[in-house]
Formats: structure tokens, C-alpha cells, sequence
């Protein structure tokens, strides 16, 4: 929650997710299970950190508003912050805020954990999966009806009770102008790719790591350039993350850019996380070229991004039993619970637990 903003649009789905991502690791906890091995769950606590007298103002205004929005949180001074990462630089113009509650999830765990869920439900003929079998078309009730009964694939039809949900991340946009095109309805979905690099660094031994850590510049994304690479087309942008997870790697990020879809690693933006960790953690460069290319990993991926902000999570205009649930850019995995929810509850006829009307699809630049 650190880099959230009370009172925006996404802070109570944000929130609600925080507590469900919670109550899913004490469930586990309760059932005798290990949530640090299945979901890479670690209640770390966060760290925000600024390096200026203007960021350390504003770090301390956030605080504030955190604090008053019913979150534990608390300023850092330099000497506070050292003692909680020693290995961190600090000089008299920087502090921090801390967020005790907050955790980190292991991404490819907490996938894995949730879809080995799913698969208890096969064997009752309650969920399937089906991959590289391609979306073609809706399956609408009486041939041309509003009412969407399921889907046609490459191979079958698939049909839904209740439902049909597109969560296709970036391709969202792309699929529902292929689902709709026949369908009559003027409906646009602005979600695209803002491509991300993450990097690890395996067996990491130099220091150690006790905190989600991301500096102030996150939210807005520090510009990176370099002469002759267009920068203001791509939007590239270069921001500290670092943590520690669960097998004891260092993962830091984290780069934003437009580049469709492309995902191949970027060697000039890996050096720029690299160097830009470097500045906070002085000891990373002490570690050889050698070392580093032998240990490590990069993860590339493609974030929903759109442009106001916030995910689209609703019905669609002008068909029944259909719902769109994308949009999410980076904060996909800690939102997915909330937003599970909310679909659910829509389905179901149920009020929901966060106001749905700042998502729906109507009414958005989305229509």
C-alpha cells in the first residue's frame, strides 16, 4: 500500500485485495500449511524512499494521509532507515516511509498455488483449461440475441451458465474488437502493453535484504535516456524496486515503456536497473560483469496499461452475461482477489464489498 493513494480510485479495490491476500495466508496458516512455500508470502513491511529534502517533505505528508486512512505507518529518518537496511545508502536528506503490514507474494507461486485449486474442481466437470485454442466468436443465445451463452474456439463451443468474462490482460482490447465486430456495438477498449523488465539475481550473498524497497520516483516513473534512443515515443521510464524473495534471490526492477508488443530482453535497460540499484546499494558494485551475467535472470512482461489510470471491471453495454475484467498494468496480481470478487459479486446479483461504478465501462474512454 505504500505507493497508494488514499481517497483514488483504485485505493478501496486496492485495499480490499490487501485483506483478502491476508486472510487467504492466515487461512492457510490455520489449515497447517505453509504460505511462505505455496504463495512465496513474506510480511516483510515496505519501504518508500527519498533521497531529496522535497521527496522526504512529501514522504512525510503521505504518512500522514496513510495513517489517517487507518494504515500503521511511520517516517524513517536516515539513521532509522540504515538500521533497518544497512545496506542501503543514506545521507542527511534521506528518510522513508514504512509500512509495517505490508508482504510480498512470489508471483509464479501464487499463480501456480491458485490454479492447482482450480484443478481440484475438474474431476466434478466444473472447470477446464484449454490452451492455444484461440477465441473466434461469441455463442449468443437464439443467433443473434444480447444474451452471450459462451464462446467458440478453434475446436469447440464453450458455454457458461452465468458468465463470460474476458480478463485477457493486453490482448483485452484486441479480443473484444474480434468478440464484438458482429455484434453492432460501438465499443472500444483502450488497454495496451507497457512492456516491464524485472531482474534476478540468483544465490545473491553480497547483503541482505529485509523489506519490500521502492524509492518515492515510482509512481511517476523516472525517465531514463540515453542519446539516440527515442525515448518520448517509448515513454521508458526507469524506477528502483528491490526485495528479496523466498529462495533468498535479489529481484529488482523495474522499467516502463511503450514498445507493443514486444518482449524480448533489453540489454541497455537491464544495465540502466542495474546502475540505478547501484545507487542506492553501493555494494552491487562490487560484483564482476562476470558474477552478475553467470547469476542472473531477466523477466519480461507485458502490463494492461490504461490511460486513465485505473482497470475497466464490469458488464459490457449491450449484451447480457458478459464481463470485462482488465486493466490492471502492474498492480494485477495484488489486485486479483479484489477483483475476483467484484466479478463475482456481479454475476451472482450480490452487492459488492467496493464501489464497481469508477470501473464499469460505460461512461469511460472506453466506449
Amino acid at each position: 500500500m505504500t505507493h497508494k493513494k488514499p481517497g483514488s480510485d483504485v485505493w478501496d479495490l486496492t485495499l480490499r485485495s490487501h485483506e483478502l491476500w491476508h486472510k487467504l495466508a492466515e487461512s492457510l496458516t490455520d489449515d497447517g500449511l505453509d504460505p511462505e512455500e505455496l504463495l512465496g508470502w513474506k510480511k516483510t513491511g515496505s519501504l518508500l524512499i527519498g533521497r531529496t529534502t522535497e521527496e522526504c517533505v512529501a514522504l512525510k505528508q503521505k504518512v500522514h494521509e496513510l495513517s489517517e486512512a487507518g494504515l500503521r505507518t511511520e517516517y524513517l529518518s536516515s539513521a532509522e532507515l540504515l538500521l533497518k537496511e544497512p545496506a542501503i545508502l543514506v545521507n542527511d536528506n534521506t528518510g522513508a516511509a514504512f509500512l509495517p503490514d505490508d508482504s510480498q507474494l512470489d508471483a509464479h507461486r501464487a499463480v501456480a498455488y491458485i490454479e492447482k485449486g482450480n484443478r481440484a474442481f475438474a474431476t466434478a466437470g466444473r472447470y477446464a483449461e484449454f490452451y492455444n485454442e484461440p477465441v473466434t466468436g461469441l455463442i449468443r443465445s437464439d443467433g443473434d440475441s444480447k444474451v452471450v451463452a459462451g464462446v467458440k474456439t478453434l475446436k469447440r463451443n464453450l458455454y457458461g451458465k452465468k458468465a463470460t468474462i474476458v480478463a485477457a490482460g493486453c490482448w483485452s482490447g484486441s479480443l473484444m474488437h474480434e468478440l464484438l465486430k458482429d455484434c453492432n456495438i460501438p465499443l472500444d477498449v483502450p488497454v495496451k502493453p507497457r512492456k516491464g523488465h524485472l531482474l534476478v539475481v540468483e544465490n545473491f550473498d553480497s547483503f541482505h535484504l529485509n523489506h519490500g524497497i521502492m524509492e518515492a520516483g515510482y509512481s511517476n516513473h523516472q525517465s531514463a535516456s540515453v542519446s539516440g534512443l527515442d525515448v518520448d515515443e517509448r515513454m521508458l521510464s526507469i524506477s528502483m524496486t528491490a526485495t528479496m524473495d523466498t529462495s533468498g534471490n535479489l529481484v529488482l526492477g523495474s522499467s516502463r515503456e511503450f514498445v507493443g508488443f514486444d518482449t524480448e530482453a533489453d540489454e541497455f535497460i537491464i544495465r540502466c536497473i542495474w546502475e540505478r540499484a547501484a545507487e542506492f546499494f553501493p555494494k552491487l558494485r562490487d560484483i564482476s560483469l562476470e558474477d552478475f551475467i553467470r547469476n542472473r535472470k531477466v523477466r519480461v512482461g507485458l502490463r494492461p496499461y490504461m490511460p486513465d489510470g485505473k482497470p475497466v471491471i464490469g458488464s459490457v453495454p449491450g449484451l447480457q452475461n458478459m464481463y470485462l475484467a482488465a486493466g490492471h498494468e502492474g498492480g494485477g496480481l495484488s489486485m486479483a482477489l479484489a477483483t475476483a470478487e467484484m466479478v463475482t459479486d456481479m454475476v451472482l446479483g450480490k452487492p459488492s464489498q467496493v464501489d464497481t461504478s469508477t470501473f464499469g465501462v460505460k461512461g469511460r474512454r472506453c466506449c
